[in-house]
């Protein structure tokens, strides 16, 4: 067992010589090792604060890989938590959000320059606000040097799974399961191996409804108002809500969670509230977590009331706990389990066999990714094979090449063995498949580790006329949208984020 503050690898003796510097200049300079300070932003509809973390990375050398991991992770500095300020029931509060966030790096003693990564995520009813995707970028743009602006309700709950500790419980178990409940979303997730192996999103959350000390209603959302008048309640902006009500509306909402995390059929009202899913995953669950503002009720390590149904339905949801037979498990983190996902989960970085034609092409933003899945045995690896794997992506994704408006990032993922034919086999394949984007620049993200020699071949033998980026070491998905940083010059490697961008204005 450790009793600091860290999360550990075991690599013998250099743990004592590189990891005790971490927090100081005197940091070795050894292609192997990386140090990162990362930020991670998070605007919640409820709820916004944010946090420091160093980061150390190793090259997987002992595996005859160029990928770098995270080793260590260490948080330097946690901001206050700040209820999220609004202008207008529609619009965030700018300036103050922004002066949050100012004095937040000031107190810590740090500049955006110092920032070597991060994400800012809009999270719950908040990414419905008008003007929070021009928040978020705006953040994003001031925190750092490669600081990604993201959204949506599934990343959230995979940071959330990461940061409340539930995915790596989930190393000693079969399976468990992380319910992330928020202001205006309640994000599931079941964690297998360490991973998190499916999300689903509803609209489940405490401030829903919210009133003043009063009990005069000063906030509606659209969900809020379903659940009410499913349960007889007329809720109004500037109105009494009586106590029963509250509870009415708070005892249906935790009925709603639970049919979802029975995983079995849904009520109509439940399936109208599902923003996605519903969960696939059938396996016996050893245990059930909580992050999230809920979640300090839920455990009831809180019970002030600030306007909103977060103390009932903490309640509510503990009381049915028994009734679903999975045991509760304790979360290291509740309401900063995202926030720490953010800043100590979402970046990645490439191998440093990667291929940039154009520095000044990075960072790279805000790229869709378009997944190709190459045969599982690599001895099949044709020109042909690669060819319909691209274009069943964008067919899957409904894209016509011909029509792309702006740059996108192909990834091919499967084994690769590293030979001229399997090479040629890959490029031959790309070229085909991107020969009507003349327009912007070629990227490409691959599995396997031959990240360098395919942008060389189609360079040096293709001839590609068109800028061309190579990363691997990466891994994306379905879905996903990627951010390319600018190299990392001690060790030649590219920092990644993979993301989702799902703003609503």
């Amino acid at each position: 067992m450790h009793d600091d503050p860290w999360e550990h690898g075991h690599y013998g003796e250099i743990d004592e010589i590189v990891f005790g510097s971490i927090a100081d200049d005197g940091f070795p300079i050894n292609p192997d090792w990386l140090r990162l300070t990362s930020v991670g932003i998070d605007i919640g509809s409820s709820t916004s604060h944010l946090m420091f973390s160093k980061l150390v990375m190793r090259r997987r050398s002992t595996e005859m890989s160029s990928e770098f991991e995270v080793v260590f992770r260490e948080i330097v500095y946690k901001s206050p938590i700040l209820l999220t300020p609004y202008s207008d029931p529609d619009t965030i509060d700018t300036e103050t959000l922004g002066n949050f966030v100012t004095t937040s790096y000031a107190e810590a003693e740090l500049e955006p320059d110092d920032i070597d990564t991060g994400a800012v995520i809009c999270t719950g009813e908040a990414v419905r606000k008008h003007n929070s995707e021009a928040i978020i970028r705006m953040l994003a743009a001031a925190g750092g040097r490669f600081v990604c602006a993201t959204a949506g309700p599934n990343l959230e709950g995979i940071l959330g799974a990461h940061g409340s500790g539930a995915a790596a419980r989930s190393l000693k178990i079969r399976a468990g399961m992380n319910v992330d409940m928020g202001g205006g979303t309640s994000k599931i997730a079941i964690v297998k191996d360490g991973k998190v192996a499916e999300t689903m999103a509803i609209n489940v959350g405490a401030r829903l409804i919210a009133w003043d000390s009063d009990n005069i209603v000063e906030r509606i959302e659209e969900a809020g108002r379903v659940v009410a008048e499913n349960v007889g309640v007329t809720v109004k902006i500037g109105q009494k809500i009586e106590d029963d009500d509250k509870a009415k509306v708070a005892e249906k909402l935790a009925d709603i969670l639970f049919e979802a995390l029975a995983r079995e059929s849904y009520s109509p009202l439940t399936s109208d509230l599902v923003i996605s899913g519903p969960l696939e995953i059938k396996d016996p669950l050893d245990e059930i977590g909580f992050s999230g503002g809920v979640a300090e009720y839920v455990y009831d390590y809180d019970t002030e009331d600030y306007g909103d149904m977060g103390p009932l339905l903490g309640a509510a949801v503990r009381s049915r706990l028994p009734k679903l037979g999975v045991p509760l498990a304790g979360s290291s983190e509740r309401i900063r389990a995202t926030v720490i996902g953010a800043s100590q989960y979402t970046v990645q970085v490439s191998s440093s066999t990667v291929f940039v034609s154009n520095s000044e092409l990075l960072p790279h933003l805000d790229l869709q990714v378009v997944p190709g899945y190459l045969p599982d045995d690599p001895n099949d690896l044709t020109r042909e094979a690669v060819e319909q794997a691209l274009a069943e992506s964008f067919e899957r994704l409904d894209i016509a090449r011909q029509e792309i408006a702006k740059p996108i990032a192909i990834a091919l993922l499967g084994p690769v063995i590293p030979t001229y034919d399997s090479i040629k086999a890959i490029c031959d394949g790309i070229a085909t498949a991107l020969e009507p984007m003349k327009e912007f620049p070629w990227t490409i993200v691959l599995s396997a580790d031959v990240a360098g020699l395919v942008g060389s071949m189609l360079k040096n033998e293709h001839k590609v006329e068109q800028d061309v980026i190579v990363v691997d070491g990466i891994n994306v998905g379905e879905f996903n949208f990627i951010d390319l940083g600018e190299q990392l010059e001690s060790v030649e490697a590219i920092p990644v984020v993979v993301k989702s961008l799902v703003f609503e204005g």
